[in-house]
């Protein structure tokens, strides 16, 4: 059952203040649309959402063209830069603002949390606000009657639930906030980058009560955060905004990978063939892969499976020391380690030819998730011909093991990380 449903949804804005222009404007969409008969003018034009260059008109498009469906039970993650949209597509859905162009169905009760504070007032008491905020969210009296103890249990202000809120602190606002919107039992759950404020503990409760509440509840959460860690632990399925566009909707470790390299493909690229892109100084890439060591490379790669870098390159002069060194970093972009080829395993010294140089990465050393590969190429002690950076992705599945089952090879026996051959053709 669709939960939710985005139809070519698009909203438009007019950037600056309310000026003496607007009458005219609100004048001529007036007389085009409804004397006329003609489309509205001004939905001919506008910006791209891009806060980083400067506009060329008076509108711009903080949507545009938003279609997809989420399924009833989906938690959903959507991330994106600031200023991506996200904000103002869970404000279309919470019916804060209308969209311009295309229309939005939900199916059930929403509850919103967009702001720290939203429909607090300063002067009255955490109690009071409580039952304030339960009622604009469409919570009876005796609901919150009934859910009041553990509401409050729950935020953690029990101590100051009778102080004026205008004395909280911003996460002690945001602790009762989300806590009144978590127990109105909504079927659709709308959180904007509002646990950011929060302390870790708060954290931890706020993402295990959404989980509850999409699992155990079979409800919909749509969840909007920086946090990619957070976002990875809660959500199954994620969606990238750029510019106030869709960039990619799919399985929530792809998209979060793809939104932290920057890339618009999501697939893992487990083989690069070579091209004049990387040739310099004598030496030419012709293919880079990473695969399941005596699989092929469309096979997943498993925590317990030895991992094979293979590298062809071809050099056109001789080199009296030549040095091929990776470094492997995770989807956050840090490096996990760097190695590199030793004398005591591949001579330095290479001449003229066609050469395949194998590492091997042993099974047990990565953690599930998803890396990225940097080669690094160096024609001399210190001198680097070029780096070529993330020029593979791949993913490390976690392996399901049953219960007794134990690692097949001993903590003593790793085998060491190397290059193990290399061949001329």
């Amino acid at each position: 059952m669709t939960a939710i449903e985005f139809n070519h949804v698009s909203k438009q804005y007019r950037l600056g203040l309310v000026s003496t222009g607007t009458l005219s404007h609100d004048l001529n969409r007036w007389w085009q649309t409804a004397v006329l008969r003609r489309e509205d003018p001004y939905l001919k034009i506008g910006d791209v959402n891009d806060r980083s260059t400067k506009a060329n008109s008076e509108y711009v498009w903080a949507l545009r063209d938003i279609d997809f469906k989420v399924e009833q039970g989906d938690v959903v993650g959507i991330i994106g830069k600031n200023g991506a949209g996200k904000s103002t597509l869970l404000k279309l859905l919470s019916k804060v603002t209308a969209p311009t162009i295309g229309s939005i169905k939900a199916n059930g009760r929403i509850a919103s949390l967009l702001e720290v504070g939203t429909g607090f007032h300063g002067e009255m008491t955490g109690r009071e606000n409580i039952y304030l905020n339960g009622a604009i969210l469409g919570m009876k009296k005796k609901e919150i009657d009934r859910k009041i103890d553990e509401i409050v249990d729950f935020s953690g202000c029990e101590k100051y639930i009778d102080t004026p809120v205008k004395r909280y602190s911003s996460g002690m606002t945001v602790r009762l906030g989300f806590a009144v919107a978590a127990h109105l039992d909504p079927e659709i759950l709308v959180v904007d980058e509002v646990l950011a404020v929060g302390d870790a503990e708060f954290q931890r409760k706020a993402i295990g009560k959404m989980q509850d509440v999409s699992k155990g509840e079979g409800r919909t959460v749509l969840f909007v955060s920086h946090n990619m860690t957070a976002v990875k632990s809660l959500c199954k399925k994620g969606v990238i905004l750029e510019n106030g566009k869709i960039k990619a909707v799919g399985e929530i470790n792809g998209i979060v990978s793809a939104y932290l390299r920057g890339d618009n493909v999501l697939e893992n690229h487990k083989v690069w063939k070579g091209s004049i892109e990387y040739e310099k100084e004598g030496f030419r890439l012709l293919e880079i892969g990473v695969k399941k060591k005596n699989a092929h490379y469309s096979d997943l790669i498993g925590m317990d499976d030895d991992i094979l870098v293979e590298v062809q390159y071809q050099l056109t002069k001789p080199f009296e020391q030549f040095w091929l060194g990776f470094q492997l970093k995770n989807e956050q972009g840090n490096i996990v380690f760097g190695f590199r080829a030793t004398p005591e395993v591949i001579p330095r010294e290479h001449n003229e030819g066609h050469y395949i140089q194998t590492c091997i990465i042993p099974g047990h050393l990565l953690n599930s998730g998803s890396y990225s590969l940097d080669l690094l190429i160096l024609g001399g002690i210190g001198k680097h011909i070029f780096d070529i950076f993330d020029i593979i992705s791949f993913s490390v599945e976690q392996k399901k093991r049953s219960m007794g089952e134990w690692m097949s090879r001993e903590p003593g026996d790793l085998v060491p990380l190397l290059f193990f051959s290399e061949k001329t053709i």
